[in-house]
């Protein structure tokens, strides 16, 4: 999921919305699937955010035990175990797409494509405009050694993306239904929120950031930097989207302990992520019109446009 949309809205256009016929079906569609199978209705929580995120004192106790290096190696085996035996109980064929992935032809043609000149560092200082990071993509992450830009982390992306959908909406009769729901709800909150709020102006460019990065999966001062540069190149009446894990989530608030310990064992800064306020991170840096929706069980889409 963790997908980042920004929509750039163009000039003022006359007549009905080009894309409005697209729209109709879409719902059509999603209504039909939400009344086949009947998901509950999102929830949010009693909490702001997971009591076991941030600086609360179970938060601490867990950072404790992950902080233990033989312990958090068990964790991080865990973790991965859970995650793919939770996939294939759901249809998805983990270990199998993962393997068929690693036995095509993908290190030929990498090695066509590369450049052997190139020399990756072990540090890369990534400049994105007006904002920097440094970012240690070589550290562990998501229980891979080699961090998430690794050969074994590029082979699991399909599969992992699958999962998150089914574990999203699990009263979906398959992979493809949940799919078409969450991305259904997600689309359809960007859709309806541009037009609400762009002054009927048609979208004619649209910059999609994911490389299998979301919010909850970079510091504080990343997803600041990130909404700042937003603001910067999208056009007056634009529209920025950007879908993660909701912090206000009756079923991540409800994780039980050993799911949420194993979860924070290999995300390093989900901390970071529930802690910052993003609504109000976006209002200061001139965004209006902020909205924020839970568009399954765990995500939310937040929503807002530059103004004229």
């Amino acid at each position: 999921m963790a997908a980042i949309l920004l929509r750039a809205g163009a000039g003022a256009g006359g007549g009905s919305h080009p894309r409005s016929t697209g729209r109709r079906r879409r719902n059509a569609v999603i209504i039909a699937a939400v009344t086949g199978t009947g998901p509950a209705v999102p929830q949010e929580g009693t909490l702001e955010r997971p009591a076991w995120s941030g600086e609360t004192p179970l938060s601490r106790l867990v950072g404790a035990l992950i902080a233990f290096k033989p312990l958090y190696s068990l964790m991080k085996l865990a973790s991965r175990g859970v995650i793919i035996r939770t996939a294939e109980k759901s249809n998805v064929p983990w270990r199998e797409m993962t393997k068929k992935v690693l036995e095509s032809d993908v290190y030929e043609v990498f090695e066509r494509i590369r450049d052997p000149n190139l020399v990756y560092p072990d540090c890369e200082l990534i400049y994105f405009s007006t904002f920097s990071l440094s970012f240690n993509y070589l550290s562990p992450f998501h229980a891979y050694d080699e961090g998430n830009l690794s050969w074994l982390a590029a082979a699991e992306a399909e599969a992992a993306t699958m999962s998150i959908a089914k574990r999203a909406v699990p009263e979906a009769t398959s992979i493809q239904e949940a799919n078409q729901i969450v991305r259904g709800n997600w689309l359809n909150a960007i859709e309806e929120h541009h037009l609400k709020y762009s002054g009927n102006r048609q979208i004619k460019d649209i910059l999609d950031i994911g490389c299998s990065v979301g919010c909850h999966e970079c510091p504080a001062r990343a997803i600041t930097g990130l909404v700042k540069e937003a603001f910067r190149v999208l056009r007056p009446g634009g529209t920025i989207a950007l879908t993660d894990n909701s912090p206000k989530s009756k079923a991540l608030q409800e994780l039980s302990p050993v799911l949420f310990t194993l979860m924070k064992s290999t995300e390093p800064f989900l901390d970071e992520y529930y802690m910052l306020d993003l609504e109000e991170t976006m209002r200061q840096v001139g965004f209006v019109n902020v909205c924020s929706i839970l568009t399954d069980a765990r995500h939310r889409t937040v929503t807002a446009t530059v103004p004229y």
